[in-house]
């Protein structure tokens, strides 16, 4: 008999003292454990607030979790966009933004916070298996530069490349050129974070700030090829053809090979979506809603040839659904970490289980 999918749900909105779940990012540790992140919001769905970093583990593959664990916290305020990675040493980092209570998305892109209020990037890090997270540590410093009003990690995992370099994509926002405080920003830029001593000093990468409109790079997702580049993928909010771009590096997140361009061969809504490379077999996997117009019908998608074209090679069910990551858990099994739900697609994060045989 084929193997067939199967789903759990590690975390429900309106439990376990959240009003909201939201944001996935997951990861397997060297043991086959499997950590999953994501933002718990206490006062409802909204990007700011009282929101936590939460954390669950799954020692079977997925089929069950452990109970909810506070992986980063900022007292009443924002710790948020969780991107995680797992070191060849068996460390994980969590790197992620925070923010002051009040400072909403659009007064952080009109400048009207103040740069201590506005968004500022942390990592902290476990040494057994995500139970236990060091104290976090500012490195905003090395990792933003001072006119960029936005900015967000990934979402979803981070990676280690095979030469051990760290690279977390991330995104921010630019204001029109002259432009003061209270003129909202325009432009939305990715650039990516890059650490060569497993997390202990960080700089930027490459930075992509394409201002004639036609790309408006956001939130940014990469992975490895068999080659050695990089393969960046962003949700486009831009007008231009498709809701999705993509790069290539060739010097490990250093410089963009081209700026991003359309990748109209990924059809979907404006969302966050995720990548992944399998070794064996040579498949680069595409997560995210296939449905043009509206977040629904969480697809996978395969390309054969890195990048340049792809096909959808399992549809989950046709409801609501967004923001997604995907991991590698076994030889056997790819797991899609993914919002859905009956009538919205805030009401659960759910976490499937898909044979590798179905997506060649």
């Amino acid at each position: 008999m084929p193997p067939t999918p199967q789903s759990s749900v590690p975390f429900r909105a309106g439990r376990e003292g959240y009003a909201s779940f939201r944001i996935p990012a997951v990861v397997v540790t060297p043991s086959g454990t499997l950590l999953a992140f994501c933002e718990g919001r206490v006062g409802g769905r909204e990007d700011f607030g009282n929101i936590d970093i939460v954390v669950k583990r799954s020692t079977d593959g997925g089929r069950t979790w452990g109970p909810l664990q506070v992986a980063a916290k900022n007292g009443d305020a924002l710790a948020g966009n969780p991107a995680p990675v797992v070191l060849d040493t068996g460390r994980i980092l969590l790197v992620h933004v925070r923010n002051a209570a009040h400072a909403t998305e659009d007064a952080i892109r009109r400048g009207e916070v103040t740069a201590a209020d506005g968004r500022r990037v942390w990592v902290q890090h476990s040494d057994d298996e995500g139970q236990t997270w060091s104290n976090p540590r500012e490195i905003t410093q090395q990792t933003k530069k001072p006119q960029w009003r936005w900015y967000a990690t990934t979402p979803g995992h981070a990676l280690q490349l095979t030469t051990g370099r760290v690279v977390v994509p991330a995104n921010h926002s630019l204001p029109p050129a002259g432009a003061d405080n209270g003129t909202e920003a325009k432009y939305n830029g990715g650039h990516c974070l890059l650490s060569d001593d497993a997390g202990a000093t960080w700089r930027i990468g490459y930075v992509d700030d394409n201002t004639d409109g036609y790309i408006n790079a956001n939130e940014t997702t990469a992975t490895e090829l068999p080659d050695g580049r990089l393969y960046f993928n962003t949700r486009n909010d831009s007008p231009s053809p498709g809701t999705r771009a993509d790069a290539h590096s060739t010097d490990g997140g250093e410089s963009l090979v081209k700026p991003f361009r359309p990748q109209a061969g990924i059809v979907g809504p404006v969302v966050e979506g995720s990548v992944l490379q399998l070794r064996d077999p040579d498949l680069l996997l595409y997560s995210g809603p296939a449905d043009p117009g509206f977040r629904a019908l969480m697809t996978v998608r395969a390309s054969t040839d890195h990048g340049v074209t792809w096909r959808p090679v399992h549809t989950v069910d046709g409801l609501p659904a967004a923001y997604s990551d995907l991991v590698r858990v076994d030889r056997d099994t790819v797991g899609l970490l993914y919002e859905t739900g009956d009538f919205s697609a805030y009401e659960t994060i759910t976490f499937r289980r898909v044979p590798v045989t179905l997506l060649g």
